[in-house]
């Protein structure tokens, strides 16, 4: 199993690595950002959550409707709870720097890492139940990581602000799904979902990659040294093990363990670091935290994912 999962997300990394060296030899001109992050959220990621949605019948089972989304918000909540105590507990930083902890460390890679990691280890239902599962982690996202962040300096009403391309297309493909309506869809159109579905992950790696080359630079790791020793306490010990706790315990469908062991083995995710730009936190923290938790991930992500899935099994 564990060479398994290390051939799963050895691409991964690698597709990373090509982002960032496209970057940096000129390939990829910042200018371009913005309009491959256009396509990909508005286009590409939409297509992609039909292919996986429509014609699942896993998420026609109302156990799989429901827990999942409810999981996804709950566990961001819970470790941006954990967090801010924490920080608050031992006085580290000041209160905006505390609260972009506390985002950075409860918002985990839920998207395009265990996407193609799921594609790769299990069937195609257990990833449309990773799709809902993370409809409630981007719901968490914006009500409550925003509120971290002090959303004031933003003057779209918050449904705006969560009504994303992907979340819309989940939001019609669920019920379209769940009621057998996707039947009387043309073929082609299923074609179409499918081809632009296999261009978003390679398009969003490519994009990490290319966020770690423009912020790598300058960065002191010896700064802010408790909130990195907190925040890599709890996003890959603590956290994993709760999560797995979560799928041993709860009355979870196999393809909802599997999300959670998968998700449990998650680093920080890299987008809190806009959040923290624009909301006037502290980018720099989000942004440690996410480039020393995604390196570690390449050890972490094969142990968490190896020792959950022989638990459950178990």
């Amino acid at each position: 199993m564990t060479t398994l999962i290390f051939t799963a997300i050895l691409p991964i990394f690698l597709t990373i690595a090509l982002g960032f060296l496209a970057r940096r030899l000129g390939w990829i001109e910042k200018s371009a950002d913005s309009s491959l992050m256009a396509i990909m959220l508005n286009l590409l990621f939409p297509a992609l959550f039909f292919s996986l949605i429509l014609e699942n019948p896993a998420l026609r089972k109302a156990e799989n409707l429901l827990l999942p989304p409810l999981l996804g918000f709950s566990t961001v909540a819970v470790g941006m709870g954990l967090a801010l105590w924490i920080a608050r507990r031992f006085q580290w930083g000041n209160s905006s720097e505390r609260r972009t902890f506390s985002l950075s460390t409860g918002m985990y890679n839920y998207g395009y890492l265990p996407i193609p990691i799921m594609a790769a280890l299990f069937e195609r239902e257990t990833s449309g139940v990773l799709i809902v599962y993370n409809l409630g982690v981007e719901i968490a996202m914006w009500v409550l990581g925003v509120g971290f962040i002090l959303s004031a300096h933003d003057s779209k009403p918050l449904w705006q602000r969560v009504m994303s391309g992907p979340v819309i297309a989940i939001l019609i493909a669920v019920p379209v799904n769940a009621l057998g309506w996707s039947a009387y869809l043309p073929k082609f159109c299923f074609g179409i979902f499918d081809m632009l579905g296999a261009c978003a992950i390679p398009i969003a790696l490519i994009l990490i990659g290319v966020t770690f080359a423009d912020l790598f630079k300058g960065l002191n790791f010896r700064e802010h040294r408790g909130f990195l020793i907190g925040g890599l306490t709890l996003r890959v010990l603590i956290l994993p093990l709760a999560f797995i706790a979560l799928a041993l315990l709860l009355p979870a469908t196999t393809e909802l363990q599997r999300v959670l062991v998968v998700q449990a083995a998650m680093p920080c995710a890299i987008f809190p670091v806009v959040l923290a730009r624009h909301y006037g936190g502290a980018p720099v923290i989000v942004l440690k935290l996410a480039l020393v938790t995604t390196c570690l991930s390449f050890v972490t992500i094969p142990l968490w994912i190896g020792l959950g899935l022989r638990w459950i099994a178990n």
